[in-house]
């Protein structure tokens, strides 16, 4: 009878519908946002592209935070499971979906295995890209900017299958307040369906921490250096970002971090220096210095709908400061930055 019903489910869902993908978890944000809480659709597998930074932050879910208590925990060392569906109907929370209905099949697949692999925007396995999980340690919600975020971990299948493992550095430290804010982040290929990123925020902390935890140094822009087969490109390891790095903020109106073109996207594996599994270099002593730097700027002011080029860079030789040519930019959110500003570093070489 399960199978019947996702088989019926699927029937009545167009297939865009099934090319959207949430985590699963009470620790997060919106986790129980439906169709009906915002005058447009917000749910947390809703894509976010060409949205104002209110929208795709945090999904504009910041006001639907979790249940006190209700925090997602991962042990130093160690990994932790994440649930990722095509709604909560395929995962372990479907009592709490709209439908209330557990579409799983047994096949372990996100959106269940009479689903196309397009509904994970893929053309196949080996199309998968990746995703991330960044952390901030700030317990308050309205103190975080994007640059906040490291990742931590990567899992290079992810999103195909319902359960994905994420393996965590030995030497993270304890959240400082007992509460630190995560984050999912996926972009997927370009071969499946149209260009978006997605984000779901949630509460976390760091357990089984040692004494001799380290601090995580300040996250850079990721840069494109691993070999790109689709684009037939050539790897420069020497291009990839020393240290932490940032999200990939991508294809919003505002505040993105990244600029590729529409149908060249920034992916959370090997090609912008995400390996797969734990993040061991985001510490500070992995850095050659205490919190990152970051060298000379140049702003410009560029919509992300047409913030596909740029051929002027400046050069600067501070060290391990990041680069934005054609093909990368940086969002300094503080308050004195308009919305539409792009504060850029530059160094080194870029695609």
């Amino acid at each position: 009878m399960v199978f019947a019903g996702a088989l019926a489910a699927l029937s009545l869902l167009p297939l865009g519908a099934l090319a959207h993908l949430r985590i699963a978890h009470p620790s997060m944000y919106g986790f129980n946002v439906s169709y009906h809480t915002f005058d447009y659709d917000n749910r947390p597998e809703v894509p976010l592209q060409y949205m104002s930074f209110q929208q795709w932050w945090f999904h504009n879910h910041i006001q639907y935070p979790p249940h006190d208590g209700d925090v997602f925990e991962f042990p130093a060392g160690g990994s932790a499971t994440i649930e990722i569906g095509c709604n909560k109907g395929w995962t372990s929370y479907f009592a709490s979906d709209d439908g209330r209905t557990d579409l799983r099949d047994g096949s372990g697949k996100a959106c269940g295995g009479s689903a196309p692999d397009s509904a994970v925007h893929a053309a196949s396995f080996s199309d998968v890209t990746g995703c991330g999980i960044g952390i901030v340690d700030k317990a308050n919600v309205n103190d975080i900017k994007p640059e906040d975020f490291a990742i931590f971990s990567a899992n290079h299948t992810c999103p195909w299958f319902t359960c994905n493992v994420f393996h965590v550095p030995a030497d993270m430290p304890a959240c400082s307040e007992g509460v630190c804010h995560c984050a999912w982040f996926w972009i997927h290929s370009p071969n499946s369906g149209g260009e978006q990123m997605f984000m779901n925020a949630f509460k976390c902390k760091i357990t089984n921490t040692k004494p001799t935890a380290k601090k995580i140094g300040k996250p850079q822009l990721a840069r494109r250096c691993g070999h790109d087969p689709v684009l037939n490109r050539n790897g420069d390891p020497k291009n990839c970002t020393v240290g932490p790095q940032q999200p990939l903020y991508w294809l919003q109106n505002e505040r993105n971090n990244m600029f590729e073109g529409y149908y060249d996207p920034p992916f959370y594996n090997g090609l912008y220096g995400y390996k797969n599994g734990a993040q061991d270099n985001i510490f500070v002593d992995a850095q050659g210095n205490s919190e990152g730097s970051s060298g000379s700027t140049t702003t410009t002011t560029k919509p992300a709908a047409q913030a596909t080029t740029t051929t002027k860079a400046a050069t600067t030789t501070t060290a391990k400061s990041t680069t934005t040519t054609a093909k990368n930019g940086n969002v300094q959110s503080g308050s004195n930055t308009s919305p539409n500003t792009l504060t850029t570093t530059t160094k080194a070489k870029h695609w």
